[in-house]
C-alpha cells in the first residue's frame, strides 16, 4: 500500500517537475523514487521466488518412495514413479497402495481406503474382492498385488488431478512478526502524519504572512508534494515490512541446509517450533540403534548358545537333536514376513525388516533351505505382527496331512501361552516350574545385555483347522528363544547429552521388554540414576494425579502400546505445557506424531502413514539428526530477533531524527530516495543478511524458548536504546555544529552537510549489523567470513553507497564527498561498534 502512494507521489512529482523545469532535469526526483521502488519489488520478488523453487523441490524430495517389486522374474527395489502396469508388488502393514491393481495372494489383508472414500471402515481384500486402488493404505496384512493402472490414470490420480497441495499456514513466529509490525506501523504512521503537518504549516505560515495563500508557484507545489512524499516514506521505513519475508528467506535458507544434513521439513513451521523443543520422545529400534540386527544368543532345547560366528551355528546345530532343528526351521522359515530371493546377479539375498533380516541369517546359518521349507507345508493363514498384539503367527499344511501353528514374538507374551517345552534331549516335557522359571531367566539375562527376545512356539492342530478360524493364542510348545543384538548408534551418547545441557529431555518409548530398555537408555545416557522406567500396561492403569507426579521423573516406557505414547505426548504438552517432539516409524505411530507439536517419522523405516503424520522426516534414521534439526529451528529464532534488534535501531532513529528537525528547523535531512536506500538496507538487504547466518554449537548451550516468551527480550531492548542514542547523538551534533566541524561554506554548504548526515548514517547502519550478529557476544568477527551472503550483502550496500553519493548526485539529492570527508563518515560509523561491545558487558 505505502509503495503504491510513493508511485503515486513521484507520478505526481514528475509532472510538477517537467511543468516547472523541463525534461529532463524536472523529473529526477519522481524518477528516483521510481527507481527505488523498482528495487524493492524486484529484490523482494527475486527471494520470493527463490524460496517457491526450494518448495518445488522439496515436494519432490516429499513424493520419493521406494518399493519393492518381482519384475522378469527378479525381486528388486524400485521407485513408485517407475512402476508399470504387469509388475507385482509386495505389500505389508503400513504401505500406501501405489498404483491401481488386482490382489494376487496374500493373508488377512485389510485396507483402510479413507482417503478415497471417507468410510472409516477398513475393507478386507480377497480373491473375491481383488481391487486395491492407489492412495490407499495397508491396515493389516501382506499381500502381493498386479498393477493393472499407474500414474495419474489411477483413481488416486484422478483425484489428486482436481485438486492442488495448499500452501503453509503461517508460522507461529510470523504470527508474532505481523504483531510487532503492525504497532511499529501504526506509530510510523502517527509519526508521519505530525512531520507532514509540522511541515506544511510551516509552508502555510510564511505564505499566509507574505499573503500570498492563494497563489501558488511551481517550485511552492513542489515543496508540498515533497512534504507529502517525507510523510510517506516514514510510513515506509517504520513498517518492517520484511519482517515476514525474513522469517520465510530464513526458515527456506534453513530448510536448504537442512536437507544436506538429512531432514527434511514436510512444514515450514516445524523448524522454529522444534528451536523451542523441550522434551524429545524417542523410539528405540532405528532410531538410537542402527537397526542392523544379528542373532547372537539362543536358548534352543533349554541349552544357552552363544551364535556369534556362523561355526557357532554349525557346532549348536551338531548339538541339537534333529528333530528340533527341523521344527525350529520350520518355524523360522514359515513364520515370517521376509523372504531369501536370488537377485539379478545370482546371489542370493536376503530382503524383509531387519527382524526378519536376523532370523532369517540366523535359519540360514543353521544350514536351512529357505525355498525347500516354503516348498514342504502350505501356508493356510497368516497373522502379521502388530504393535498390539506383539505377535506373528501363521498356520500350515503339513507334507504328511494334519494342520500346525507356529507363533513367535514378544518373549513374556508368547512364553505365558506355552505348556509344554522341547528339552535337552528333544523330548516334549510339561512346563513345570522349574522350567518357567529358567526361561524367565534367560529372557531377562539377554535383555540386561541389551539384546530383543523374540520367543518361538508351535501348537499341532488335531481337530483340523479353517482360514476362517483365529489362530490358537494358549496350548503352545515352547521351541526357544533368540537374543538379537541391534547396537547403538555411533553418535547417539554424545547427541543425547548436547539435548541434556540445552535443556531438552529425551525420553525412550519402545515396545521391548523392559530389561532390553534399562540396559539401552543407560548405554546411550538417557536412564539416570535418578530416572523412573515403568511398563506400558502399569502407565495406563495410574490416576492422572499419579501420572503427573511421574511423568517429569520418565525416562524409559517399555511394553508400551501406540496408545500408551500418545498418552505420554499430550500430559508432556497439555499438563505440563511442554513442546514436545516424537519420533516415530511405524503407522502405530501417527496418533502420537500427529498429537505432538513436531512429528519426525524416519525416511528409512518409516511407512508412509508415519511420513504423511510427521512434520519433519529424517531421511537417515539417525538421532543424532534430530539435534542438528533443534539447532537450525534456534538458529532461525536468533537470526530473526538479530534482524528485528537492528531494524527497530533505524526506526527509532528515523522517527525522532525526522520528527524533531521537522519541528524544530521545518526541514527534513534526509529526502524520500535517500530514506528509500535506508530501507532498503535494513529491511530487505539487512534480512538477507542477517536470516541466513548458519547455526553455532553456542546456541546447544542455553535453555529452550519454549511455549511463552518474549520475543523482544531486554537483551534487545539494551542493544537498541544504546545504538539509537548514539546514532541520535551523532546527528544532532552534525545537524547542529557540522558546518563548523567540517569548513563548510558558499551555496552548496547545506546539501553538502545533508549528504554528510545521509553518509555516517547508512555507515552507522553497515557497522551495527555487523555487531548485531551478536547479541550478547562480544566476538562479532567470528565465522563471518564463512557466511558468504553476509559478505556479499555488506560489500554491496557499502558499492552502492559510493554510488549513490558520487555518481546519482541528481536523482539522490547527494554531491560528492572529499577524502577527509568519507573517512570522517566511516570513522564514526565505525565508532557504533566498540559502543555496542561496551552495551553488552551491562548486565540485563
Amino acid at each position: 500500500m505505502t509503495l503504491r502512494i510513493l508511485g503515486a507521489c513521484a507520478f505526481v512529482s514528475s509532472i510538477v517537475g517537467i511543468t516547472m523545469e523541463g525534461w529532463p532535469k524536472g523529473a529526477y526526483d519522481g524518477l528516483g523514487i521510481v527507481a527505488s521502488i523498482l528495487l524493492v519489488v524486484f529484490v523482494t520478488a527475486t527471494s520470493d521466488y527463490r524460496q517457491s523453487l526450494q518448495f518445488k523441490d522439496l515436494d519432490k524430495e516429499k513424493q520419493k518412495i521406494s518399493i519393492q517389486i518381482t519384475r522378469n522374474g527378479y525381486r528388486q527395489k524400485m521407485s513408485i514413479y517407475d512402476l508399470l502396469p504387469g509388475d507385482i508388488i509386495h505389500l505389508g502393514i503400513g504401505d500406501q497402495v501405489p498404483a491401481d491393481g488386482l490382489f494376487v495372494s496374500g493373508f488377512s489383508v485389510l485396507i483402510d481406503e479413507s482417503s478415497l472414500t471417507a468410510e472409516s471402515e477398513p475393507v478386507m481384500v480377497t480373491p473375491e474382492n481383488p481391487f486395491l486402488l492407489s492412495g490407499t493404505t495397508i491396515q493389516d496384512g501382506s499381500c502381493k498385488m498386479m498393477v493393472t493402472t499407474v500414474g495419474m490414470r489411477t483413481q488416486w490420480g484422478k483425484l489428486m488431478a482436481t485438486l492442488s497441495e495448499g500452501g503453509d499456514d503461517e508460522t507461529p513466529l510470523q504470527g508474532k512478526l505481523n504483531g510487532v509490525a503492525t504497532i511499529i506501523g501504526k506509530i510510523g504512521l502517527f509519526f508521519a502524519v505530525v512531520t507532514f503537518a509540522v511541515l506544511a504549516q510551516g509552508l502555510l505560515n510564511r505564505k499566509w504572512q507574505e499573503g500570498t495563500l492563494r497563489f501558488w508557484s511551481g517550485d511552492e507545489a513542489l515543496e508540498m508534494l515533497e512534504f507529502f512524499a517525507v510523510g510517506v516514506t516514514i510510513v515506509v521505513v517504520a513498517v518492517p515490512e520484511a519482517l515476514p519475508l525474513a522469517v520465510t528467506l530464513s526458515l527456506a535458507f534453513a530448510m536448504k541446509k537442512m536437507m544436506n544434513d538429512k531432514a527434511l521439513l514436510r512444514h515450514l513451521a516445524a523448524c522454529e517450533t522444534m528451536g523451542s523443543a523441550t522434551s524429545i520422545c524417542s523410539d528405540k529400534t532405528g532410531t538410537l540403534t542402527t537397526n542392523h540386527m544379528t542373532v547372537v544368543k539362543s536358548c534352543i532345547c533349554m541349552n544357552v548358545k552363544e551364535v556369534r560366528e556362523p561355526k557357532d551355528a554349525i557346532s549348536m546345530c551338531s548339538e541339537l537333536p534333529d528333530s528340533a532343528v527341523k521344527l525350529l526351521l520350520q518355524s523360522i522359515f514359515n513364520n515370517i514376513g521376509g523372504e531369501v530371493v536370488v537377485n539379478k546377479a545370482g546371489k542370493s539375498e536376503i530382503l524383509g525388516t531387519p527382524t526378519d533380516t536376523a532370523l532369517l541369517e540366523f535359519g540360514l546359518s543353521l544350514g536351512g533351505d529357505f525355498q525347500a521349507e516354503r516348498q514342504a507345508s502350505k501356508l493356510v493363514k497368516l497373522e502379521t505382527f502388530n504393535s498390539v498384539k506383539k505377535r506373528m503367527g501363521v498356520v500350515v499344511e503339513l507334507p504328511e496331512g494334519g494342520f500346525r501353528a507356529h507363533c513367535k514374538g514378544a518373549s513374556e507374551i508368547i512364553l505365558a501361552g506355552c505348556e509344554k517345552v522341547i528339552n535337552a534331549n528333544g523330548e516334549i516335557v510339561p512346563l513345570d516350574k522349574a522350567c518357567f522359571n529358567h526361561l524367565t531367566a534367560t529372557i531377562n539375562q539377554f535383555a540386561s545385555e541389551a539384546l530383543r527376545t523374540l520367543c518361538l512356539a508351535y501348537v499341532e492342530l488335531e481337530n483340523g483347522f479353517s482360514a476362517e478360524n483365529p489362530i490358537p493364542v494358549s496350548g503352545y510348545t515352547c521351541i526357544g528363544i533368540v537374543g538379537i543384538k541391534d547396537p547403538v548408534r555411533p553418535g547417539v551418547k554424545e547427541s543425547v547429552a548436547v539435548c541434556r545441557s540445552s535443556g531438552i529431555t529425551v525420553r525412550m518409548v519402545t515396545g521391548d521388554n523392559i530389561n532390553t530398555a534399562k540396559a539401552i537408555a543407560r548405554e546411550c545416557g538417557i536412564l539416570t540414576d535418578d530416572g523412573l522406567a515403568i511398563e506400558g500396561p502399569d502407565f495406563r492403569e495410574k490416576s492422572e494425579e499419579e501420572m503427573l507426579e511421574l511423568i517429569p521423573k520418565l525416562q524409559v516406557m517399555a511394553r508400551s502400546s501406540p496408545l500408551d505414547k500418545h498418552t505420554l505426548v499430550k500430559h508432556l504438552r497439555n499438563s505440563l505445557g511442554e513442546v514436545v517432539a516424537v519420533t516415530g516409524d511405524g503407522t502405530n505411530d501417527a496418533p502420537a506424531l500427529h498429537e505432538a507439536d513436531i512429528g519426525l517419522a524416519m525416511g528409512i523405516a518409516g511407512t508412509e502413514v508415519a511420513k504423511a503424520s510427521s512434520d519433519v522426516i529424517i531421511l537417515d534414521d539417525n538421532f543424532s539428526t534430530i539435534v542438528t534439526v533443534a539447532k537450525w529451528g534456534r538458529s532461525v529464532y536468533v537470526n530473526i530477533q538479530k534482524l528485528v534488534q537492528f531494524q527497530l535501531t533505524v526506526i527509532v532513529v528515523a522517527l525522532i531524527v525526522y520528527f524533531s528537525s521537522a519541528c524544530l528547523t521545518g526541514t527534513a535531512p534526509l529526502t524520500a530516495v535517500q530514506l528509500l536506500w535506508v530501507n532498503m538496507i535494513t529491511d530487505t538487504l539487512g534480512a538477507l543478511a542477517l536470516a541466513t547466518e548458519p547455526p553455532n554449537d553456542d546456541l546447544m548451550k542455553r535453555p529452550p524458548v519454549g511455549r511463552i516468551g518474549n520475543f523482544i527480550s531486554n537483551v534487545m531492548w539494551r542493544n537498541i536504546l544504546g545504538q539509537s542514542i548514539y546514532q541520535l547523538l551523532v546527528i544532532w551534533v552534525l545537524q547542529t555544529k557540522g558546518k563548523a566541524i567540517f569548513h563548510l561554506e558558499g551555496p552548496d554548504s547545506d546539501l553538502i552537510l545533508n549528504t554528510l548526515i545521509f553518509n555516517t548514517f547508512v555507515f552507522c547502519q553497515v557497522f551495527n549489523e555487523i555487531s548485531s550478529r551478536e547479541m550478547e557476544e562480544i566476538d562479532v568477527f567470528k565465522g563471518i567470513l564463512k557466511n558468504y551472503v553476509f559478505v556479499g550483502v555488506l560489500s554491496c550496500t557499502v558499492l552502492f553507497q559510493i554510488l549513490i553519493i558520487e555518481y546519482l548526485g541528481t536523482f539522490a539529492s547527494t554531491s560528492p564527498l572529499s577524502l577527509s570527508q568519507w573517512f570522517l563518515s566511516v570513522v564514526i560509523g565505525f565508532f557504533g561498534m566498540p559502543i555496542a561491545s561496551a552495551l553488552k558487558m551491562i548486565p540485563v
